[in-house]
């Protein structure tokens, strides 16, 4: 029990020369009856914390809020003293800066302002006398402070059993003193106090403000309406109050020697958490309570709910100060905090998702339909292990955006995962909890992010994952991405299988080739090759400017593109098979225009052709990229690579020397031993193509494939060198504007390549009208737009033969290199033995 106010109660009755004005009035007088005070019907509400006012006890409450203030002020100059009163309401939420009437108790007590004291640092402490009960029945107003209807709350103590509202009164009286005995800080003047106390109601109300529990307890007493009930909760708290005091002292009656360790502990705890309450801060009991209510409302496995009532046991037999503690308590707040079976529901309006996914991206017509696909048997099923999708293709043709796209079409939570650079397998199945600084992996940390057990989880760049000392996570991410596995996820640091199954999982990747050949074995691959020129033209008008736009805070009518200015960006200013250079080429222009508006500058709201070179500057790139020339050796060939397709070309020379075969502009294995083939075929099927043998004896070959910088590998260029080395030995030209993939074989067979849809669009951006496949790729080519090849004509060949006859041109070039060859000596006969068998 604390007996400071009463202190400080008996202080203002003695009275110094500053307080000669105070006039207060003690609730009940000498002969026990109560002085009625009439209450207001309204009142002006002052919130207070940490405390309560009980009516007749004086204390003193410092204001510190500005508005508390205001209201204290004005209060307080009124003329007339009497009037100087308002309610004083504890808040039912202390933390809170600017309470609101939802932030307040509904039972407080009127207060009486004695005196005013402003503080130097601008605040305001004020004496106040409590003078009687009230109930809060409706809020008036909260501006400039808050004011509510009131009515009052009759002060009396019943005497339905005299005897036993005697006996009630004594035992308040001798548990009082039982607690002043108990606790020798308690000054005299209080037992004094106490003594000349004969009204029953001032009696509950002195107690019950100067009773040692917390601020919750001494509101619901004075939330007791009935006086003998009331006494009844008072007289348990102070019960409560006795015995631990009583424990207090049997501990330290005995000698240190003698303490029982658990009994210091405890009696240390119980310390610990008065400290806490008086600080403000959650005790490590109260931690533990809110940790086993959050577990209770789990909907979790069997086996969760025993590993979590398990751990809660083991954080219970810790000591607070231990290092185990925060890391035991950071586990169990990850687990309560982790969607166990709590998932979105799914919207299976596949109308809906259809126009999600045409809104958001043009073309795409394959993926849309398999994500259609996909929600069509979910809808049917409604229990489908997601299946893991993969999206490939160059940079910037939607992969990730797509995902959000499906997300919103799905009504389900959207999560991406950059994974390019990752090289720690601890960073998908997390550290085990026992090292420092552990933490879950970042499935288990992006999926409690997403407060769902069913997002939509983007893996970004999947094809870019590394491996080092620290281990392999595209092997880490085989459990995580395969369906008949990923229901039973184990985390290291979670210790406990998690269900992944319900999580829709798209990958990401630029190329396949570096993807783990196990963990590209358990993904649906869907390819996302590049966009057109009319289909980027599409895309700028429909999303790109829009965007822009908007970014860049101006309005529709402020800007308007025309349809020949984006082709003059997208054909001159870039050179990719997605529309992300676009895009910060459209950026730049919308820059220009928002800076001559902000400067109030006058500009061309309508930007033409011939304004873009002014806005952008000259032309990054040739529209035609074909270069046809009169020489022999110069072949265009078609190649992909991680941005889309390309055109390359292949140069060969004749120069004397001794037969030796160069090859240059950085290119890999593959491209070499295509090389030495399309020699080889050469070499053994001279006389058929017109080329004497002898120059292979004395003329060097130098084949080289621009630019030197950039490394270049793969099977594609097979027939495309074959083709430059028959064009400088027969010193043919190749036909204009014919480009060429395909791989070769010593027997002159023509084998079919990838990227089909890729190279042709490289083609037609640079203006070649004829394409030379193999006749395999064919079904590549009917799966291609059909306004996307109508200005090309195809030729699908089966051997080296059919390519020479449509790539070659009959005659020589104008001036043809002559070969010095030397004359030939007589052959010598050969005999051939036959041997028999």
């Amino acid at each position: 029990m604390n007996f400071e106010l009463s202190d400080l109660y008996s202080r203002l009755l003695m009275s110094d020369s500053d307080f000669d004005s105070l006039e207060i009035v003690p609730i009940g007088g000498p002969e026990g009856v109560d002085e009625p005070f009439d209450v207001p019907d309204e009142l002006a509400i002052l919130p207070i914390r940490h405390t309560v006012l009980f009516p007749g006890m004086v204390i003193p409450v410092t204001v510190v809020r500005q508005k508390a203030i205001r209201l204290v002020k004005k209060i307080y100059r009124n003329s007339d003293i009497n009037q100087r009163i308002l309610g004083a309401v504890t808040q039912s939420k202390p933390q809170k800066e600017d309470p609101v009437a939802d932030d307040l108790h509904s039972v407080g007590t009127v207060a009486h302002i004695l005196k005013m004291i402003t503080l130097p640092d601008g605040n305001v402490t004020i004496i106040v006398q409590g003078r009687q009960r009230f109930e809060i029945k409706e809020i008036i107003r909260e501006d400039p402070y808050i004011t509510a209807r009131v009515e009052a709350i009759d002060d009396s103590f019943a005497y339905a059993n005299r005897k036993e509202s005697k006996a009630l009164l004594q035992s308040l009286r001798d548990g009082a003193h039982r607690i002043m005995r108990l606790n020798p800080e308690i000054p005299q003047e209080a037992r004094i106090a106490l003594d000349n106390i004969e009204s029953p109601v001032f009696l509950i109300h002195f107690l019950s403000s100067n009773i040692n529990v917390e601020v919750a307890d001494k509101q619901r007493l004075l939330e007791e309406k009935n006086g003998q009930k009331q006494a009844n909760l008072l007289l348990q708290y102070m019960m409560r109050e006795i015995e631990m005091l009583e424990l207090k002292r049997e501990i330290q009656s005995k000698a240190s020697s003698d303490i029982d360790q658990q009994q210091r502990d405890y009696f240390l705890r119980q310390q610990i958490k008065v400290l806490h309450d008086e600080l403000g801060i959650d005790s490590p009991e109260r931690e533990m309570d809110e940790m086993r209510i959050k577990g209770g409302l789990k909907k979790w496995p069997d086996a969760v709910r025993l590993h979590f009532e398990k751990e809660l046991a083991k954080l219970q037999r810790i000591n607070p100060m231990a290092p185990e503690y925060p890391v035991t308590l950071n586990y169990l707040e990850m687990m309560v905090d982790l969607p166990w079976s709590e998932f979105t529901k799914d919207n299976f309006d596949l109308v809906r998702a259809q126009k999600v996914l045409d809104a958001d991206h043009f073309g795409l017509e394959k993926v849309k339909e398999r994500i259609i696909e996909y929600l069509a048997v979910l809808k049917l099923k409604n229990n489908l292990k997601a299946p893991i999708l993969c999206l490939y293709g160059p940079p910037g043709v939607g992969k990730t955006s797509l995902g959000k796209s499906i997300a919103k079409a799905l009504n389900r939570e959207y999560i991406r995962m950059a994974l390019g650079g990752v090289h720690d397998e601890a960073e998908i199945r997390g550290h085990r909890k026992t090292y420092i600084g552990a933490m879950p992996g970042k499935v288990i940390q992006n999926i409690k992010k997403a407060g769902s057990s069913n997002p939509v989880f983007i893996l970004d760049e999947i094809d870019k994952v590394s491996s080092d000392f620290r281990g392999d996570p595209a092997s880490a991410l085989l459990e995580v991405l395969d369906p008949e596995q990923n229901s039973s996820f184990t985390d290291n640091y979670l210790e406990v299988e998690y269900d992944l199954s319900r999580v829709l999982f798209v990958a990401t990747a630029n190329s396949l080739e570096t993807i783990h050949p196990a963990l590209r074995d358990r993904m649906e691959i869907i390819e996302m090759t590049g966009y057109t020129i009319e289909e980027k033209l599409q895309i700028a008008k429909k999303y790109l400017v829009p965007k822009q736009r908007k970014d860049h805070g101006l309005k529709a009518t402020d800007v308007k593109i025309e349809d020949k200015a984006l082709l003059r960006i997208i054909e001159g200013y870039t050179r990719e098979s997605g529309v992300r250079n676009l895009e910060q080429k459209v950026g730049t222009l919308i820059r220009k225009l928002a800076k001559s508006i902000a400067m109030e500058q006058e500009y061309t709201k309508t930007i033409k052709e011939e304004h873009i070179e002014k806005l952008l500057g000259p032309e990054v790139f040739d529209k035609d990229l074909y270069q046809d020339n009169d020489f022999a050796g110069v072949v265009t060939g078609l190649a992909w690579t991680s941005v889309g397709g390309e055109i390359l070309f292949i140069e060969t020379s004749l120069s004397r020397g001794k037969g030796n075969l160069t090859l240059s502009g950085q290119l890999g294995e593959v491209m070499k031993e295509s090389a030495i083939t399309a020699l080889s075929y050469l070499k053994a099927h001279a006389e058929r193509l017109g080329i004497d043998y002898r120059i292979f004896n004395h003329y060097d070959l130098h084949v080289h494939v621009p630019a030197g910088a950039v490394p270049k590998d793969g099977p594609s260029a097979g027939v495309t060198m074959l083709t430059s080395m028959a064009s400088i030995f027969t010193q043919r030209r190749v036909k204009s504007f014919v480009a060429m993939t395909g791989e070769i074989t010593l027997r002159g067979k023509v084998l079919p390549v990838g990227g089909i849809k890729e190279k042709i669009l490289a083609a037609r951006r640079a203006g070649v009208k004829e394409i030379i496949l193999c006749v395999k790729n064919r079904k590549d080519v009917e799966e291609v737009h059909a306004n996307y090849i109508k200005d090309l004509t195809f030729h699908y060949v089966d051997r080296v033969d059919e390519v020479l006859a449509i790539a070659l041109l009959p005659e020589k070039v104008a001036q043809p290199l002559r070969f010095v060859l030397p004359e030939e000596k007589e052959e010598k006969k050969e005999t051939f033995i036959t041997i028999e068998p």
